[in-house]
């Protein structure tokens, strides 16, 4: 069994394990939730690493939907669910239910936010709806975000400007960045934001190619 098989096994297990046992406590069943979210998605992106794009994008679909289930419950402020829940849509190529999670991010008070996680959430969301405009000024407000690298609000203002040279530069940025990274949520070495924003490149003609240990292969 390799590495990545290893992994998706891994990860069904412990989503199927939490699916099993749901706590009836809100707080406890949000936070439960959330880990099976997570799951999912490191399953997703190890069979997408494997090459089986069928299977990937039913966990990804299902670590969307498992984030958008903790929503109602989870503190104030876990834009991170949302924005799990449109990178792993896009991932999988569901382009109507990222829309869909994109106006949840939206009517859930992303673009008000203070944070800067939570304006990033909004930028995404408006890049998504195709609210260009949107999408590039609440960029804007996220250059020098300590918890969001340089090449984030770069490649996602470059998409909205349909501005494919500075695409290019800002996405292949990103990679690097990704490429330095030690830590990676649920051990799984995937630059997913870069799959992400390739998938909105796509849409809009602007996707480039990319080659990452990273990143699976085409």
């Amino acid at each position: 069994m390799s590495d990545w098989e290893d992994r998706a096994t891994r990860a069904r297990e412990r989503f199927e394990d939490g699916a099993a046992r749901l706590p009836e406590d809100m707080d406890e069943r949000q936070r439960q939730l959330t880990r099976m979210g997570n799951a999912a998605w490191a399953a997703g992106l190890s069979y997408l690493m494997l090459g089986r794009r069928t299977a990937a994008n039913v966990w990804l679909v299902r670590a969307a939907e498992t984030y958008r289930r903790s929503w109602p419950d989870a503190p104030a402020g876990s834009w991170g669910r949302p924005i799990g829940a449109m990178k792993s849509r896009l991932i999988a190529g569901d382009v109507a239910w990222a829309i869909e999670d994109a106006r949840w991010a939206v009517d859930a008070g992303a673009v008000e936010s203070e944070s800067p996680i939570g304006r990033y959430a909004a930028a995404l969301a408006r890049l998504i709806l195709g609210e260009d405009d949107a999408a590039a000024a609440l960029a804007a407000t996220l250059t020098g975000a300590e918890v969001i690298p340089p090449a984030v609000p770069d490649s996602i203002t470059a998409l909205a400007m349909h501005d494919a040279a500075a695409y290019a530069s800002a996405i292949a940025a990103l990679v690097a960045d990704f490429e330095t990274r030690e830590e990676f949520l649920e051990d799984i070495a995937v630059a997913d934001t870069v799959l992400a924003l390739q998938a909105l490149a796509e849409v809009r003609g602007m996707s480039v190619p990319l080659a990452s240990a990273l990143l699976p292969e085409r």
